[in-house]
C-alpha cells in the first residue's frame, strides 16, 4: 500500500472514530444523575417560568438527537458551546488554560523519553548490579501513582526545602517552567519506569538475537553493535508505547494539576465534571480523544521508517 493511500485511509478511520467518540461523549453526560438546571439554580427554588427559561437557553428540553447534531455542527465550526458554570464560551476557557497544560505535558514527555530510554539502555547494556538497581527503581516508579508522587514531591521540595513553589503557574515563561518542574516530575515518574522496562526488555531480546552475534563475530565495534543492531531494532517496540504514554500523561494531568493548583484543562475537567458543566466536559473529552488518535496516527506513519521490515498499517507485535 502506498503512503498516500495509507494516510488517507487512516485519516478516514480517524474521522469515523472521532464521530463515534463524539456521540458517546455527548450521550454519556446525560446518563449521569442530576441536571445542569439544578446546578444553575444552586439549590434555590424557581418558578416554572424561570426553569423554562433556563431549559430554553441551554436547549435542555430538546430531543437528544436534536441536541447532539446541533452540538456537532457547532463543534465543526470551532464552537464548543457556552460553559454552564463560567458563563463564557468553552473555546475561550480552553484557549486560556491549554498553554499551561501543554507545557506541563511537554516537560513531562521530555523527562519520560530522555530518562526512560537512558535507564532502559543502561540496564540492558551494563547488566549486573546496575541492571538490578534500575529494575528496583523502575518497579518503585511504576508502583507510585501520580497523585502520591505529587504529594511526596510537594511536601519535600516545596514545603520542607522550599526549593520550588507549592502551587500555581507563575508569571512569564521562565517562572512558569520553575512552577511546573515538580508537577512534570510527578506526572512523568510512572511512565519513566514503564518506558525504561519496555526499552530494557526490547534491547535484551535484540542482544540475544542471531544478527547481533554475527555482527560481533565480524569484529563490528561494540558501540556500533548496540546502536545499529540492538537499539534501532528495539526502538520499533518502544515506539508502540507512544500513544499510551501521551494518553496517560493527559489523563493524569487531572490529578497532578489539582494537587499543585495548576489552572490547566486537567483541573478544569475535574471542576466541570463535579458541577455537571456539560459543554466543558464534552469539549475536553473530545480534545483528549483527538489528541490520542493524532499521536497514534503519527506513530503509524513513522513506524515503517523506524522498522523497514514493517509495512504500512501493520505494527510489530509487542507480545
Amino acid at each position: 500500500m502506498s503512503f498516500a493511500r495509507f494516510a488517507v485511509r487512516r485519516l478516514l478511520e480517524m474521522a469515523a472514530t472521532l464521530l463515534g467518540a463524539s456521540f458517546v461523549i455527548f450521550g454519556a453526560m446525560y446518563l449521569a444523575p442530576g441536571d445542569p438546571a439544578s446546578f444553575l439554580l444552586s439549590g434555590r427554588s424557581a418558578s416554572p417560568a424561570a426553569l423554562a427559561e433556563i431549559n430554553t437557553q441551554y436547549h435542555l428540553q430538546d430531543p437528544f438527537f436534536v441536541r447532539y447534531f446541533r452540538w456537532l455542527g457547532q463543534v465543526l465550526h470551532g464552537d464548543f458551546g457556552r460553559s454552564i458554570e463560567y458563563r463564557t464560551g468553552v473555546s475561550k476557557l480552553l484557549a486560556d488554560r491549554l498553554p499551561s497544560t501543554l507545557l506541563l505535558v511537554a516537560m513531562a514527555l521530555v523527562l519520560v523519553v530522555v530518562v526512560g530510554l537512558a535507564l532502559g539502555w543502561i540496564g540492558a547494556v551494563r547488566g549486573g548490579a546496575t541492571d538490578s538497581t534500575i529494575l528496583v527503581a523502575t518497579t518503585v516508579a511504576v508502583g507510585t501513582p501520580s497523585f502520591v508522587a505529587a504529594i511526596l514531591l510537594q511536601g519535600l521540595f516545596s514545603v520542607r526545602l522550599g526549593w520550588f513553589p507549592t502551587s500555581g503557574t507563575g508569571q512569564g515563561f521562565g517562572d512558569m517552567i520553575r512552577h511546573l518542574i515538580l508537577p512534570a516530575i510527578a506526572l512523568a515518574l510512572y511512565l519513566i519506569g514503564m518506558l525504561a522496562r519496555v526499552t530494557r526488555a526490547a534491547m535484551l531480546e535484540q542482544l540475544d538475537s542471531e544478527h547481533v552475534a554475527v555482527a560481533r563475530s565480524r569484529g563490528v565495534p561494540e558501540r556500533q553493535v548496540i546502536w545499529r543492531h540492538v537499539f534501532r531494532n528495539a526502538f520499533g517496540t518502544v515506539l508502540t508505547t507512544g500513544g499510551l504514554i501521551v494518553s496517560t500523561l493527559i489523563i493524569c494531568t487531572v490529578l497532578v494539576e489539582s494537587a499543585f493548583s495548576i489552572g490547566g484543562i486537567g483541573q478544569l475537567l475535574e471542576l466541570a465534571t463535579t458541577t455537571k458543566d456539560f459543554p466543558t466536559v464534552q469539549a475536553i473529552s473530545l480534545f483528549i480523544v483527538g489528541l490520542f488518535m493524532t499521536v497514534n496516527l503519527i506513530i503509524d506513519l513513522l513506524f515503517p521508517l523506524v522498522d523497514p521490515t514493517v509495512t504500512l498499517g501493520a505494527r510489530r507485535s509487542t507480545a
